[in-house]
């Protein structure tokens, strides 16, 4: 089967691989389609996404294909159902590694349910945690909004982690795909006043489309003076990129018991909080991995969003190649000025 591979650092190429084998809870599942993650698929491509030193690896974590075999012990997934986010961990070839291998021809998606069901969801068993979040794809949404749950349960599963429930006033750096969902989904979910920040001019114009009451320039006027202009601070501001700069040029926009809310992954092994910048107590809150319970519940609502038409997968979709194109998908995350690049197999 064809996989995107890592063969070094800087250096991606589609290489052949055996095809994985379903164990007795495991479906095989063919892809259909698969998207980059602008930042955990290019740190992994630059060769600096932590804990990761162990070369080459076959890239990828967001995928929706068809089940085409399942295992005998197999009983929440059937053959020519949609199922999202299988993986491959164990290849053919044990010179390779994996980055979570999603960008495989076929992949496995594990039956957590029945492994619960059976008293097996644990490491003896093989069971891994991420096993909770792959599950059947609803057929009567396109394969595209199928994908794009790999993004948009995380980040729903986000807002509960930090805290952000209906009425509360947010800032959010970073107009990429989780900056955009974060709009999108806080504008669904209730929230109140949602500013953007990001440098570049399509990415600010793309927040207000999706819903932001104001875009920012990082270093311009009208993000300092905000708080002043609004009369009051932010209860929180939203990270999405994972830069320690963000977090501590966000302190003097929040209020008193305020949250920096760190969604993207930080590449530093420390950072530092100049705490006298901000209020004498907020919450310093960092997501750098999904809460699977909260990611896995995130599913029937987004569904439900995705068929009333509030939610589109055209909407986060900027670009698409077919899988023998990877090095100009990973070209087009380069630049800044996509979204949600697509690769279909």
């Amino acid at each position: 089967m064809r996989a995107v591979a890592v063969t070094e650092p800087g250096k991606v190429e589609i290489v052949e691989l055996g095809r994985p084998t379903p164990g007795p809870y495991q479906a095989l599942v063919r892809t259909e389609v698969a998207c980059l993650c602008n930042a955990t698929d290019g740190k992994l491509i630059a060769g600096h996404f932590p804990g990761v030193d162990k070369y080459p690896l076959v890239l990828g974590h967001e995928g929706a294909g068809i089940v085409e075999a399942v295992g005998a012990k197999v009983r929440n997934f059937q053959v020519g159902q949609r199922a999202i986010g299988g993986l491959v961990f164990d290849f053919s070839d044990p010179g390779y590694s994996s980055g979570w291998g999603g960008f495989s021809e076929y992949t496995l998606a594990n039956d957590h349910d029945a492994m619960v069901a059976d008293g097996v969801a644990d490491a003896e068993h093989g069971w891994i945690e991420c096993y909770e979040i792959q599950r059947p794809a609803p057929m009567d949404i396109s394969v595209e909004a199928a994908l794009l749950m790999c993004t948009w349960r995380e980040v729903y599963g986000g807002f509960g982690d930090f805290g952000l429930g209906a009425g509360r006033d947010i800032l959010i750096f970073g107009a990429g795909p989780v900056g955009l969902s974060f709009v999108k989904l806080g504008k669904l979910l209730g929230l109140g006043y949602i500013g953007v920040v990001d440098p570049l001019e399509t990415k600010r114009r793309r927040a207000i489309e999706m819903g932001a009451d104001e875009a920012f320039l990082p270093d311009g006027p009208a993000l300092r003076d905000l708080t002043a202009r609004r009369g009051k601070p932010l209860d929180a501001v939203v990270d999405a990129v994972g830069r320690e700069s963000i977090a501590n040029a966000a302190l003097s926009l929040i209020g008193m018991g305020g949250s920096i809310c760190i969604y993207g992954v930080l590449a530093e092994p420390s950072i530092t909080i100049h705490k006298h910048l901000g209020p004498y107590n907020f919450n310093l809150l960092i997501h750098q991995w999904p809460t699977r319970a909260r990611e896995r519940a995130a599913m029937e609502p987004l569904c439900d969003w995705v068929r009333q038409g509030k939610l589109r997968a055209a909407d986060f979709i900027s670009h698409e190649f077919p899988v023998e194109r990877i090095a100009d998908a990973i070209e087009a995350v380069r630049t800044g000025e996509s979204l949600k690049v697509l690769l279909r197999y």
